[in-house]
């Protein structure tokens, strides 16, 4: 398994729990799988074809998450039944966002210990 798939994977779990403590959840496995799951099976369904892992840029990077963290977080509210209104779009802004930087800082990380 790739270090550099670990690292994301460990990205997405850090932000999907910073994301339940700053709503006053718990941090646990049913917690993290109902937010990571849904964003990991789309990010897994790409990466193969965008090369994410196969040739890691920070281009492939970037553009596998700004296609599957959107996809990810709509599978996500289809899954809990959850609408599609004002709220939806703001959270998928600030997911964007979080998430972004926590693979960012997880990767630049790798790119400084020479993991990448």
């Amino acid at each position: 398994m790739s270090r550099l798939f670990l690292l994301d994977l460990l990205a997405l779990l850090l932000f999907a729990g910073m994301g339940l403590l700053s709503h006053g959840q718990p941090v646990n496995a049913g917690g993290l799988a109902r937010n990571v799951l849904p964003v990991l099976f789309v990010w897994l369904l790409l990466a193969p074809f965008l090369g994410t892992y196969r040739r890691p840029t920070w281009k492939n990077l970037l553009l596998t998450w700004a296609l599957a963290f959107p996809a990810g977080l709509w599978l996500r509210q289809m899954v809990l039944g959850e609408g599609f209104g004002v709220g939806f779009f703001v959270f998928l802004a600030v997911a964007m966002g979080f998430s972004l930087l926590f693979l960012l800082l997880l990767r630049g990380l790798a790119k400084l210990l020479r993991l990448w």
